[in-house]
């Protein structure tokens, strides 16, 4: 039975989205594969890891009949790369077989049966709905993304927390040592919010937030975005992506953003970027520490290590009140300052002690606080 004839990157693109998610070795060997399902001409792909599930669709289907069944994704993608991509790619399936061919070239994989595929249920209702566009999604995405934690024992800090209410969505990331916070206004061009009296908290997997951030394209058209109890849904160019929800209660944000810092100064970011880049190399894995000292007209950036070598470069700034000599974890530094796009940056202290906040004139709803460390 004939299932597809298309051209290589026609066939590429849809199975490129579904695979991010596929992990070769698998506890359940199903999970390693692609559902291809068939009705007609719309092909749709779908992929599963039990906790996020993908599926997209394209017109590409050859005869009326309808077939549905699995193959090993990252196999069917790895020979299809390898083809070229100047003649069509015939797809049929016979005696429990997916048959790929091209020219003189033939592929015969084996299959699984489609109604082992393990698809994740969609919620019945999904009380709250907002719509924007990819790229402002992307954009608050990037902003807070790195701030997330990675296999913490905190498991509702391995996530981003969405906070909806009837004026904006909230975007924060923390990992108990720096926090990321951005937000788009329901005022906004393009954005829609459609949410009960109360405002809905939902913590979608670091997984997914990665995966949104690879398939969404930095262009004007909408991205609907669905909340229900337990899981999230991502409609957008054809693809849906569904996502489980972390359950757990995340840290107060707002207790978490200093309000009352009375030291202020404003640098361009490139050239602070350069310099913790520079301080950065003579620290090690282990002790990541970098000293500010902020006194009049000058913030010292400096490093040393356990064998007593040290970096120190001047910078000039506009300030002019009392001195601060504060120590952060350079990483944390360098991570908010190459993924800003801000050509200055503000940074507000207090103490040695006090957590340092990092906004923008730009973008007055991003904020970024980082706690500092004894050098």
């Amino acid at each position: 039975m004939n299932l597809i004839k298309a051209q290589r990157d026609a066939l590429l693109k849809p199975l490129q989205t579904v695979t991010g998610i596929v992990e070769r070795r698998h506890t359940l060997p199903i999970l390693s594969n692609v559902l291809i399902n068939k009705k007609g001409s719309t092909v749709s792909f779908c992929s599963t890891d039990i906790e996020m599930q993908i599926k997209t669709q394209a017109e590409m289907g050859s005869g009326e009949e309808s077939i549905a069944t699995t193959v090993a994704a990252r196999k069917l993608l790895d020979i299809l790369r390898a083809l070229s991509d100047q003649q069509e790619i015939s797809m049929s399936y016979s005696n429990k077989k997916l048959v790929l061919a091209q020219g003189k070239s033939k592929f015969s994989l084996q299959t699984l049966a489609a109604e082992e595929f393990p698809t994740v249920s969609v919620a019945d209702t999904y009380p709250a709905k907002v719509v924007l566009s990819q790229k402002a999604l992307k954009n608050l995405l990037h902003l807070v993304h790195f701030s997330m934690a990675q296999q913490d024992i905190r498991y509702y800090l391995n996530g981003l927390l969405l906070v909806i209410d009837q004026d904006s969505l909230k975007a924060v990331a923390t990992d108990g040592h720096r926090l990321a916070f951005s937000a788009v206004k329901s005022t906004e061009e393009g954005v829609s919010i459609n949410v009960g009296p109360d405002r809905q908290e939902v913590i979608i997997p670091r997984k997914a937030v990665l995966e949104l951030q690879r398939l969404l394209a930095d262009s004007e058209t909408p991205v609907i975005i669905e909340f229900a109890a337990n899981q999230a849904r991502f409609t957008f160019d054809q693809i849906e992506l569904l996502s489980k929800l972390i359950e757990g209660k995340f840290p107060d944000y707002q207790r978490v953003i200093p309000t009352g810092h009375t030291k202020h100064v404003s640098m361009e970011r490139e050239i602070l970027l350069g310099s913790l880049q520079r301080a950065a190399i003579l620290t090690t894995d282990k002790f990541k520490g970098v000293r500010l000292t902020l006194s009049s007209g000058c913030l010292r950036v400096s490093s040393t290590n356990a064998e007593q070598e040290e970096a120190s470069e001047d910078l000039e700034v506009d300030y002019q009140g009392d001195p601060v000599d504060i120590g952060f974890n350079v990483q944390y530094l360098l991570d908010v300052l190459s993924n800003l796009k801000n050509k200055t940056v503000e940074i507000a202290l207090q103490d040695p002690n006090a957590s340092a906040l990092i906004t923008t004139a730009q973008d007055s709803e991003f904020k970024y606080v980082v706690m500092p460390m004894r050098i």
